[in-house]
């Protein structure tokens, strides 16, 4: 009896075939799908595009610089409670004496006083608008005129007895006070020195409001009242 022998073998050949040809399926489908997405992207691209330039039609940027400056009521309030502002100060010493006529001897009182002048602006005494932009690009600036500060300029602590003899009533040396005053007045108090405090004060008051931010400034002074 001849034994029959039924050997069960896989077609290999066929098999490998198969999974090839799958492959090549899927890297087909995945480059389909990239291929598709770019697409899309591609058309939300242009189409974002063409529904921008519709809504904005024709129109186009315009960029405009404005020159134009201002000066707030705030900022000129806040400038002209400053007040009082020194521009030129000027020390001074004078020797006043008097003679006072006796039946036996003269008495004499000579006297030294020393003073400070402090010529200067006092904001308070602007007139309105003192303080406004002209042509939208310069700041115009009417100063009060230039003034005595202070009228109480002599310093009596400092003031002295020069020379002393007999005796002398609180009325004489107020006299000897009053004489002093007209006399650093009249040295001190001059055209030629009002004229430097106004030369200062534009200079000083000119760069103050530079400054703030104000490039074209123009300083002008009231007239002062006769």
């Amino acid at each position: 009896m001849e034994e029959i022998h039924s050997n069960s073998t896989k077609p290999i050949g066929k098999n490998k075939q198969t999974d090839s040809y799958t492959q090549r399926l899927k890297t087909s489908g995945c480059l389909k799908s990239i291929i598709v997405i770019v697409i899309v992207f591609v058309l939300i691209y242009f189409g974002s595009a063409y529904l921008i330039s519709t809504v904005l039609g024709d129109r186009k940027m315009v960029i405009s610089v404005d020159n134009r400056i201002d000066i707030t009521p705030a900022q000129i309030q806040k400038i002209q409670d400053i007040g009082q502002w020194e521009f030129l100060s000027i020390s001074d010493e004078e020797i006043v004496d008097t003679v006072s006529k006796g039946f036996f001897s003269d008495s004499e009182l000579v006297r030294i006083y020393y003073g400070t002048l402090r010529l200067g602006i006092d904001l308070h005494k602007a007139v309105p608008r003192w303080l406004h932009v002209e042509d939208d690009t310069v700041v115009v600036a009417t100063l009060p005129a230039i003034q005595l500060l202070d009228k109480n300029f002599i310093d009596e602590a400092r003031s002295r007895s020069f020379f002393e003899s007999g005796t002398w009533k609180a009325a004489d040396r107020d006299h000897l006070y009053n004489k002093a005053y007209k006399k650093m007045l009249k040295r001190c108090y001059t055209l030629e020195n009002i004229k430097i405090a106004e030369e200062n004060a534009k200079q000083q008051f000119g760069q103050f409001i530079r400054s703030m931010g104000y490039k074209h400034v123009r300083i002008e002074f009231q007239s002062k009242p006769k």
